[in-house]
C-alpha cells in the first residue's frame, strides 16, 4: 500500500523536524522518516544537547575550585561519573520526548525506519525487514552528517573514537589525545580535561579554530593551555596503533617524527554528509565532488531533481543546527507558498568552551582578503563590572564596522556567556544595522551585555566609555 503526502522529509533531525513542525502549522501533511528510534537527530541524540550537558556539569565541578575566592569553602569534592552521565541521557531523554509530543499534537507521520528514494516523488521505508511506499509532490532529503576520519585512521569505538563515544566514556581516560582543533575537539578535550584526563591536541593546521577571527582564537588556546591542554599545531597524524589498551599515535612535525602514547583518542577532524544511502544516484541528484553535499538552489533548496529538496548538513554552509533549522522553517514556508528568506550572513557560530567564543559576520582576516576597509571595536571583560562580580575577567568583544559606512560586519566575544551575548549582534546585524546603532541601545547595568556596546562605542566612536 502506498500512503500519500503533502511532503516526506528523509530526516528528523534539527532541518527535518523543524520543516516537519511548521509545515503542519501551516495546513501540509508531512511525514517524516527517521532511522534513529528517537527525533532529533545528531544534535539532540549525540551533538549539541548531551555535549553541552556534560559541559555544563564539567564546568561545575571545576568551578568549585574557585569558590574559595567567593568565600566558599568546600571540601572533599568528588566525581560521580556515573551520575553525571546519567544525568546526561535524562536531558537527551526529556527533550527527545518533547519532539515526539510535539509531533503528535502536530499530528506528523513518523516513519521509524531508513528512508531511500525511489523516484522523485516516491520514498521507501524499510525496517525490521519489512518495506512501506511512501509518495509526495515534494521529498525532503535532510539525512545530516557523520563524523569523518582520514583514510590512515580507523575508528574501533573503544579506544579510537568519535565524538558519540566521547559522550559516554565509562571512566576518565588518564590520557587522551585530541585529533583535531575545532569546536568538537575543543569541546569534548575541555569536558575531559576538567574531569582530571590530560590532554593533547593535535592539529594538522598551523592554528586552532581555522574559521574563528585569529585573534581570539589565539585568546582561546592561551585560555585552555592554562586549563591544562596541551597543543600540538601543524601536526599530521599518520598511524594509529593498539596494543594491550595501549594507543600510541604516531605524527609528523616539522620533518620529524613524534609519538604520543593515550588511553583514548577522540578523532575530531570535522563531519561529512551522510547521503550514501539514500538513492540519491538512483534518481540522478548532483552532488559536490569534493565534498559530497547536495548542490541546491540556495533560494529555494530545490535539487536538480524537481520535487526534490535538500537542508542542513546534506548542503553547503556550516554544519550547524541552528542553520538547519531555520532552513527548515524556511523551506515549510515555501512549500506553503510563502515567501521566506535565509540570511546567512547573520548565521552565529558558538564553541562552547569556557570562557565561551561567539561569533556572527566576517573575521578581520576576511575583511583585509576582501580589502574592505573597517574599522575595529573591542572592549575587555576585565573592564566590565558585572564580570568583576562574577570573577569571570577573561576576555575580550570585538567588533568590526565598514569604516565609511558604520555597517556591522562581523562581532567576536571570547568571554563569559558569549552564546547567549551574540543574539544582540545577530538582530543588528539582520537588520542591517550600525556600530551606532550597537552602542546607543540602553544596556542594563551590570550585565555583561555592556561589554559589547562598549566595543560598539570604541568602533564607532573611536573610544569606549569606561576604558
Amino acid at each position: 500500500m502506498v500512503e500519500t503526502f503533502d511532503v516526506v522529509i528523509i530526516g528528523g533531525g534539527p532541518a527535518g523536524y523543524a520543516c516537519a513542525l511548521k509545515a503542519a502549522q501551516l495546513g501540509l501533511r508531512p511525514a517524516v522518516v527517521e532511522a534513529r528510534p528517537s527525533l532529533g537527530g545528531t544534535c539532540l541524540n549525540v551533538g549539541c544537547i548531551p555535549s553541552k550537558a556534560l559541559l555544563d556539569s564539567s564546568e561545575r565541578f571545576a568551578e568549585v575550585k574557585k569558590l574559595a575566592e567567593h568565600g566558599i569553602i568546600a571540601t572533599d569534592v568528588q566525581l560521580d561519573l556515573a551520575r553525571m552521565l546519567s544525568r546526561k541521557n535524562q536531558v537527551v531523554k526529556e527533550l527527545t520526548n518533547g519532539l515526539a509530543g510535539l509531533f503528535r499534537k502536530g499530528k506528523i507521520a513518523l516513519f521509524q525506519g531508513h528512508g531511500r528514494l525511489l523516484a522523485p516523488s516516491r520514498v521507501a521505508v524499510t525496517s525490521d525487514g519489512r518495506t512501506r511506499e511512501l509518495t509526495a509532490p515534494s521529498i525532503v532529503i535532510a539525512t545530516g552528517s557523520e563524523p569523518a576520519a582520514p583514510p590512515a585512521i580507523r575508528l574501533d569505538g573503544i579506544h579510537v573514537v568519535s565524538s558519540t563515544e566521547a559522550l559516554s566514556f565509562d571512566s576518565v581516560p588518564p590520557r587522551l589525545v585530541v585529533i583535531g582543533a575545532g569546536y568538537i575537539g575543543l569541546e569534548l578535550g575541555s569536558v575531559w580535561a576538567r574531569l582530571g584526563s590530560r590532554v593533547t591536541v593535535l592539529e594538522f593546521l598551523p592554528r586552532i579554530l581555522p574559521t574563528a577571527d585569529a585573534e581570539l582564537a589565539a585568546l582561546v588556546q592561551a585560555s585552555l593551555t592554562r586549563q591544562g591542554l596541551t597543543f600540538q599545531l601543524g601536526t599530521k597524524v599518520t598511524q594509529i596503533n593498539v596494543e594491550s589498551g595501549r594507543v600510541v599515535v604516531t605524527a609528523e612535525h616539522q620533518g620529524a617524527t613524534q609519538q604520543y602514547e593515550a588511553d583514548k583518542v577522540l578523532v575530531a577532524v570535522g563531519r561529512r554528509p551522510k547521503t550514501s544511502e539514500v538513492g540519491l544516484e538512483e534518481v540522478g541528484i548532483r552532488t559536490h565532488e569534493k565534498t559530497g553535499k547536495i548542490d541546491v538552489d540556495r533560494r529555494t533548496y530545490l535539487t536538480n531533481v524537481p520535487g526534490v529538496y535538500a537542508i542542513g548538513d546534506v548542503i553547503d554552509g556550516p554544519m550547524l543546527a541552528h542553520k538547519a533549522q531555520i532552513e527548515g522553517e524556511a523551506l515549510a514556508e515555501m512549500l506553503a507558498g510563502h515567501a521566506a528568506v535565509v540570511n546567512y550572513n547573520a548565521i552565529p557560530g558558538v564553541v562552547y568552551i569556557w570562557p565561551e567564543l561567539a561569533s556572527v559576520g566576517l573575521t578581520e582576516e576576511q575583511l583585509k582578503e576582501q580589502g574592505h576597509d573597517y574599522r575595529v571595536g573591542r572592549f575587555p571583560f576585565l573592564a566590565n563590572g558585572r564580570a568583576k562580580a562574577l570573577g569571570e575577567t577573561e576576555g575580550v568583544v570585538k567588533v568590526l564596522t565598514d569604516a565609511k559606512t558604520d555597517r556591522l560586519l562581523g562581532v567576536h566575544i571570547f568571554g563569559p556567556r558569549a552564546s547567549d551575548l551574540i543574539a544582540e549582534a545577530v538582530a543588528v546585524m539582520e537588520y542591517s544595522g550600525s556600530g551606532e546603532d550597537l552602542a546607543r541601545f540602553c544596556h542594563s547595568h551590570p550585565s555583561l551585555s555592556e561589554a559589547l556596546g562598549e566595543a560598539a562605542r570604541h568602533a564607532a566612536f573611536g573610544k569606549p566609555l569606561h576604558f
